[in-house]
């Protein structure tokens, strides 16, 4: 399989777990402001984990520019990322539908945890098909913000039991930093 499949393939499904997520906004009964009140909490688990596929679907795109070929071991981590993405539906709904309860909002940083762990794994499943001195190698460098996201979600998961509006803070903590712009792959392909 060529990196064009595997990135087409990953667009599809990112697209329709997008898809889903949207389609679970419900319409609120009423036509004032005061009508949108209920649903707020939906929405803004719905924003955040928009966020959060954004940036999985961008830098995923950004990974494959630099990857030479893929192998199957490169075909499970990414379906082992793809997985752990299709939750998030399910525990945006659960955590929206819930008014940010405590257990929804640790199950949530859970999934948003077995995510980074995955796109981890994808990473250092083409990283060893790929040479130390390789673009990809070179861009991906040592990955602080990947690892540091790690660590803010093991924090923010036993924190939801405790203050679940701290470990969503700590969620969207971790979508700032990347909404930043990564220039690593950027600038290494340029060169």
């Amino acid at each position: 399989m060529t990196r064009n499949r595997l990135e087409a393939f990953s667009d599809g499904v990112i697209a329709i777990i997008i898809t889903i997520m949207v389609l679970e906004l419900r319409v609120p009964i009423g036509a004032s402001f005061s009508a949108l009140r209920p649903v707020g909490p939906v929405f803004l688990s719905y924003v955040l984990s928009f966020v959060f596929l954004g940036i999985y679907w961008s830098n995923h795109h950004h990974l494959l520019q630099v990857v030479e070929h893929v192998d199957g071991r490169v075909l499970w981590a990414n379906l082992h990322l793809l997985f752990w993405l299709s939750l998030t539906p399910f525990v945006t709904a659960w955590m929206g539908e819930n008014h940010f309860a405590r257990l929804p909002v640790a199950l949530y940083g859970i999934v948003l945890l077995m995510a980074a762990i995955a796109y981890f794994i994808l990473t250092r499943a083409l990283l060893s098909i790929h040479a130390r001195d390789s673009v990809l190698a070179i861009a991906l460098g040592a990955d602080f913000k990947g690892k540091i996201s790690m660590v803010i979600y093991m924090v923010a998961i036993p924190l939801a039991f405790m203050r679940s509006w701290a470990a969503c803070a700590l969620y969207v903590l971790v979508a700032v930093m990347w909404l930043v712009p990564d220039p690593r792959i950027e600038k290494t392909i340029v060169k």
